[in-house]
């Protein structure tokens, strides 16, 4: 057996560990105590912005998303939400239905009072980097176009929360207190942002484009739905989305993976349009 596996079964008092995923960031396994299924994710190297994660869930404390029971630098143990993620009600033709569902999610994670800020969630500025680096170098390009639209939210945001920060059909689940949001990235700023990545999804496997997720009327329905549930401006939710597709598109070209980039920058295509 692993030794630091080891080491937190032990520390922990788990037993029956059963992989669950691997990720460049951290292994993921189920384990039992005390005869309730949780999760135990140990971090690898490459894992340190699980701690900012960490420090979202302690911030919401089960409000929409799951437990954090335990953490250090190296692992940490959570609630399980064993149930069927978002992306299967979308598959069985209920998209608006899922979307409300992350509205409603949103509105939990949203609704966990702000108090003084966080410790250890990273600024939602600092988070756009990458789309400012590179469209000073594409000066020409839809990234420079998308930086006016990125600094005017960011330099005068409303209703800053503790934000998720990655919040789509695959990282919210069902479990037996209701529908769960799991692995955040941990930023705080605007609570809109929350809308962005959830309208540029969910991924299906299609490689650059995908007729639901690409469809311009599905997109303006499901922004609606957002902004509706959750009482904010829909121009803002799609200034946002559009804001966040060109740093996704960004980042995608920074790892070389261009489809991913073609993706969102049909995303970013579709609002474009639509903006103010």
């Amino acid at each position: 057996m692993d030794e630091n596996l080891n080491h937190y079964l032990s520390r922990w008092k788990l037993s029956d560990p059963q992989l669950l995923a691997q990720t460049p960031t951290s292994h993921v396994y189920t384990v039992t105590r005390a005869g309730d299924t949780l999760v135990l994710k140990l971090l690898t190297e490459y894992g340190w912005e699980e701690q900012r994660g960490a420090a979202a869930l302690r911030h919401y404390d089960g409000h929409g998303a799951v437990r954090l029971y335990a953490a250090d630098e190296h692992a940490q143990l959570l609630e399980y939400a064993s149930g069927d993620d978002l992306i299967s009600l979308v598959e069985r033709g209920d998209d608006t239905g899922a979307t409300r569902i992350i509205a409603e999610v949103l509105n939990q994670l949203h609704g966990v009072a702000q108090g003084k800020p966080a410790d250890g969630v990273f600024p939602l500025k600092d988070w756009f980097r990458s789309l400012f680096a590179r469209a000073a170098s594409e000066d020409n390009s839809i990234f420079a176009r998308a930086v006016p639209v990125a600094e005017r939210l960011l330099n005068a945001p409303r209703d800053v929360r503790v934000l998720h920060g990655d919040v789509h059909h695959g990282n919210i689940r069902q479990s037996a207190r209701g529908w769960l949001a799991f692995d955040p990235k941990g930023l705080v700023g605007e609570r809109t942002y929350d809308c962005a990545n959830t309208l540029c999804n969910p991924f299906r496997g299609q490689p650059g484009y995908d007729p639901l997720v690409h469809n311009e009327q599905r997109l303006l329905t499901n922004a609606g739905i957002l902004a509706d549930t959750l009482g904010i401006e829909f121009r803002r939710v799609l200034a946002f989305t559009y804001a966040y597709a060109c740093l996704s598109a960004s980042w995608s070209l920074d790892a070389r993976a261009e489809s991913h980039a073609r993706w969102a920058l049909n995303i970013a295509q579709i609002i474009e349009p639509h903006l103010d």
